[in-house]
Parts: structure tokens; sequence; C-alpha cells
């Protein structure tokens, strides 16, 4: 069934990735030279720059790349960032290098991109993805500043994901754990919604989150540090733990920093080599690891009333369609973990103005609100609560902002999925909904300008 109505030939054209580079280079290290494979694929440029995460995997190649770039081209236009769509991978596993090796290999690849138009801030614009962080995206930036002297006044925003110390922005680490916690409160604050059970929060809720990585940790960190959710199991590639009391988040994360895995947590039950963690009965799974965690050989023994998709690609096709037959509700991934480029989109608005978040208002806002609490004792007669007056007079700082904008997108976003289901029923389900918005979207951007 067809739920848009596009012009002959778009619809092969907005499938289509307009370009895929293939880059091949060599690097000497351990006195000999190593050769190393990469791809940078463009979907779309009907907004740009380009907008895109480069991943390190073993396992990457180029038809990957590709669907993860079109998955970026319809995220940005679900969550109306201005961003086409692009990917990137090198295929490489990075624990088998040192940070010097790394480092040089990064840069390197920066190189080659940088040959041939594939990283700048009007261009294309890489981020961090499984493998990458921080680090890889600091020296991907020095290299395209040193390789570009002309362009240094703007060579920061070749590049998102950077450290705070580099151009960077408050809340990007945490920015797609952050966006998942707004994604469910989104859902379950929203009236038309099932919920969960009936119930409108999360307090008490039980939680399996898949996949402990940046994503899983914060999210699983805020759900139960903030909204009262018990995470009772949490999931690795080397099996999972569990707690049906929940689990201490943040003892867990210093435990797998310590010792490289989740396994072995005094507080709580070790299961080495079982990977049947998300199986476990719960009221919210979040798959936040890998894509087609959930297949059509286990969809049937998922326990639970609410997926939420905080990786790529978590469910298989078969998959869907298994879980909705049960009266599952699944969250997709298009909306649900567009929260790191929602605030990379923030830092590279950051770092083209040259100024940081809350700089121009910050103390206005200070005594704007002092003259608030100022008049509230005057009227009352009675002294503001001391317990919230700090947090009352604060300005805000970065972090707030990033939160605050992050938060409006993703329930903005929620609005217009929501509202397109509830005006055409026959799309079924929310990431139809989410698809048909999306791709809705870029086929008016082609149509703008012409093509």
């Amino acid at each position: 069934m067809s739920f848009l109505d596009l012009p002959e030939g778009l619809a092969e054209r907005i499938i289509q990735c307009n370009s895929t580079y293939t880059v091949r280079f060599g690097v000497r290290l351990r006195s000999r030279m190593c050769s190393f494979i990469g791809w940078r694929s463009v979907h779309s440029e009907h907004w740009e720059p380009v907008k895109g995460g480069i991943r390190y995997a073993s396992n990457a190649d180029a038809e990957e790349v590709e669907a993860l770039a079109a998955l970026m081209t319809l995220k940005c236009s679900l969550v109306d960032v201005p961003f086409g769509g692009s990917k990137g991978a090198l295929k490489i596993d990075p624990r088998e290098w040192t940070p010097q090796e790394l480092e040089r290999i990064t840069r390197r690849f920066t190189q080659e991109l940088n040959k041939r138009g594939l990283i700048g801030p009007g261009v294309n614009v890489p981020a961090p993805d499984i493998g990458t962080g921080e680090r890889e995206m600091a020296w991907m930036m020095d290299e395209f500043r040193r390789a570009n002297p002309t362009d240094v006044v703007n060579a920061r925003a070749c590049v998102t994901g950077k450290p705070l110390s580099k151009g960077g922005i408050a809340g990007r680490m945490e920015a797609t754990g952050r966006g998942v916690q707004f994604a469910i409160q989104s859902f379950l604050r929203d009236s038309r919604t099932v919920g969960l059970n009936g119930r409108r929060d999360l307090k008490g809720a039980s939680v399996i989150v898949q996949g402990f990585g940046n994503v899983g940790y914060h999210v699983a960190k805020f759900l139960s540090e903030e909204d009262g959710a018990r995470v009772t199991v949490v999931t690795e590639r080397d099996g999972y733990v569990a707690n049906p009391d929940g689990l201490p988040i943040e003892a867990l994360k210093q435990h797998q920093i310590r010792t490289g895995s989740i396994l072995g947590f005094e507080g709580a039950s070790s299961f080495a080599g079982d990977m049947s963690g998300i199986e476990q009965r719960c009221d919210v799974l979040i798959p936040a690891a890998m894509e087609n965690a959930v297949h059509a050989e286990n969809a049937e023994r998922i326990k639970t009333q609410l997926v939420v998709e905080a990786a790529n690609g978590p469910i298989t096709f078969a998959a869907d369609k298994i879980l909705r037959s049960r009266g599952v509700t699944i969250l997709p991934d298009l909306y649900v973990n567009a929260g790191g480029v929602i605030v990379s989109y923030f830092e590279w608005v950051k770092n083209l103005t040259h100024i940081p978040f809350g700089l121009m208002e910050r103390r206005r806002r200070e005594r704007r609100n002092q003259t608030i609490a100022t008049a509230l004792e005057q009227m009352t007669g009675k002294e503001f609560p001391a317990d919230i007056r700090d947090e009352f007079l604060e300005g805000g700082g970065e972090i707030d902002l990033v939160r605050s904008g992050l938060e409006d997108v993703m329930r903005s976003t929620w609005g217009r999925i929501a509202d397109l289901l509830e005006k055409q029923p026959e799309l079924g389900d929310y990431r139809t909904a989410a698809y048909v918005a999306s791709i809705r979207q870029v086929a008016e951007a082609y149509e703008a300008i012409g093509i």
C-alpha cells in the first residue's frame, strides 16, 4: 500500500544514494606499510551540508554505509534539522591499535576525505559513531585545519562531537541517551497512546537495556535516577547481568570501566555467554546496541509492552511484524535516537557563530528571575523557599539550554508523528507515520529546488 503520492521518478531518486566514495590508503606502522579501506556515502544534498557519523568497525562495508546515510537523511528531515544525510566507515577494529597508531590512521583518513571534498563545515560534517568518539573527532578537526589554513575561522565546524576544549558543546556525549528519555516521556504523556497499561510515567517500571556503551549507559542512568524506573537487566556481547530490584547504573559502569565487562558485578546476578537477556520480562525494552538484535527467531520470546529503538535498525522487518501482531508498541529508531544529530546541529551552529550558548542572555535571565522572586516575597510576606531559590535564580548554562532545545525538538517531533497517525490511522504504526512525515518533507524540498 502506498501512503505518499509522489511525482513519477521522485521515489527512486530519494531511495538512491547520490554518491559513495571508497578510499584506500596506507600508513607505515609497526615497521611495515598497513593498508586500510574506508567509505563516505552522501545520500541526499537537498539540504547542505550533509551530516552523519563515521564508524570504525571490522565488519563495515559500503552497503551498510549507504543504508545508514539514507537513514540520516530521513532522520534529519523528521526532526527538521537542516542537513542532508551522509555516513562513513573505516574497516578497522580500533581495539587492535594503540592510541598513537589510531591517531595516525585517523589523520590519513581525514586527508583522503579532505582531498575529495568529503569533510568541511559547509559540505560534509562527520560525527562520532560506533568505535569513534571525541578523541577521533578532535584529530579529524585538527587535520582539516592544517590542510585548510585559509578556512581556520570556521574549521571547528567541520566535525561535531568534539571535546569541549576543541569547540564541542555541553551535553553532546549524553545527547542520544537523553533524546531516548525525552522520546519515552513524550509517548507516555500523550493521552492518545496506550502508555504502559494506562500509566503515564516510568516510576517503578521495569526496563531492559541492550548495550552498555555511551547510549545504553546514559539512557539507563537517566531513566533510573530521574524517572524512577528499575533497570532490571543490562546485556552486552558477553552475556547479561540482572537484578529484579534495579541495577545501580553508575556503579555498574565503573565496574565495566575497571574490568572491561559488566559480568561479575557484585550488585547483580551474571549470566556469561547468555544472549537471552532481552527475552526476560519487562515493561520497556531498549535495544541500544547493534542492528538486527531482535529478529524472527527471538521475536516471539520478547516479553514487553514497549520497545524503544535506541540503536539503528535493531528490529528486523520480520520481527517488527511479529511484535506488532502481538500488540507490542514500537517507537522507531528514526525518531528515538535522533538526539545525537540534534545536539550536533547545536554544536555546528555554535562553531559557526563563535558564541557560546547563553552568553548573551544568561545574566538578563538571572536579573529577571531575581525581580520575580523579590516581587513574590513582597506580595506574600514570605521568603522564597530556600531549597529551590538557587535553581530558580540560575540563568541557565549551556548544558541547560542544550537539554531544553533537545527536549523541545523531541516533543514537537513526537507531535508530528502522533498527529499524522491520528489523521491517517491506515498508516498503522509509529514507524510508518515517521517515515511518511520524513519522506514527505524530503520530497517537498526536492520539488522546491526543481528536482
